[in-house]
């Protein structure tokens, strides 16, 4: 591809620091005490992300679990050490939705300190696990507020298999207001074909869609966010079997092409991380949406 598509347009890009185990609401691997007995490959994955957005000379954003942080802070240290900037995905990936927001507001505030503790940097940038925030599951913002998160990237406004607002009608930056607050919000970004909704830009959507397919629906988007995993690129990472059919399709489908894809999003795009792209947006143009009246959205 010839050259780097720019313009006006923002291509923000991130990757959830997660095991290749961290699949979400399966009963075999809920129990956080259990991940020790399962094999280590973060390491492979994420220096083999880190490298080529090094040779592409890209600072993105990661959203790192602290239970991530806490067993591998020297990984997080060294990816925050290259220069990208480091958000939390929760302390345990718990399901926002399935969650009380006592117990979610303490497992966020772990991975919050423990994070700052080993990046001697503040947090303030979070990703719900899965998506998870659905219409019943808004107070979640509240608690964000409270605690000084300023970047949410949190909202898919589309149907998916865990969270999701599939009538939220905004897909581009957004201003939150929360009891006086402001939070930035940076939504997951979808293709409309008519009434269909069509997410491409991370995970399982990216890997689906042929990359010829990927470009028709970035190059005609206001805006771009991408999330990634880095399991999303370990084409020899062992097959849970506990997964349905579907799910399967979803975790493991395309991964022997994807890493060659996302290199190829890389020569074509210029990615940035959040901050950067914060300071681009001219947010007095953006929407304002008050929380008491999204909760009524």
């Amino acid at each position: 591809m010839p050259g780097k598509n720019s313009g006006n347009k923002l291509y923000i890009l991130t990757i959830d620091l997660e095991e290749w185990f961290h699949i979400l609401d399966l009963e075999s691997l809920a129990d956080s005490a259990n991940w020790d007995l399962f094999e280590v490959r973060i390491y492979r994955n994420a220096y083999r992300i880190i490298k080529v957005l090094q040779e592409n000379k890209i600072s993105a954003t990661f959203f790192v679990l602290g239970w991530i942080a806490k067993k591998y802070p020297d990984l997080v240290k060294y990816i925050s050490d290259q220069g990208h900037e480091i958000g939390t995905h929760s302390q345990h990936h718990l399901l926002i939705y399935k969650s009380k927001p006592e117990l979610f507001k303490k497992d966020l505030i772990e991975s919050i300190e423990l994070i700052q503790s080993i990046i001697n940097k503040e947090v303030i940038a979070f990703r719900a696990p899965g998506f998870s925030i659905k219409r019943d599951s808004l107070w979640v913002f509240k608690i964000l507020a409270d605690i000084g998160i300023l970047y949410d990237s949190s909202i898919f406004p589309a149907i998916r298999g865990h969270g999701g607002i599939s009538d939220f009608h905004f897909t581009t930056p957004f201003l939150l207001a929360v009891d006086g607050k402001i939070i930035k919000e940076f939504p997951i970004n979808i293709f409309n074909i008519g009434k269909i909704k069509i997410p491409f830009s991370g995970g399982g959507y990216f890997r689906l869609f042929p990359f010829c397919l990927f470009k028709l629906f970035a190059d005609n988007s206001e805006y771009i966010m991408t999330y990634f995993h880095p399991r999303d690129f370990d084409s020899s990472q062992p097959i849970i079997k506990e997964l349905s059919i579907l799910r399967k399709l979803k975790c493991y489908y395309g991964l022997n092409n994807s890493f060659r894809k996302f290199k190829q999003m890389l020569d074509g795009y210029n990615f940035i991380n959040l901050t950067t792209a914060s300071k681009l947006i001219q947010w007095g143009k953006t929407p304002v949406l008050y929380i008491d009246k999204l909760l009524n959205y």
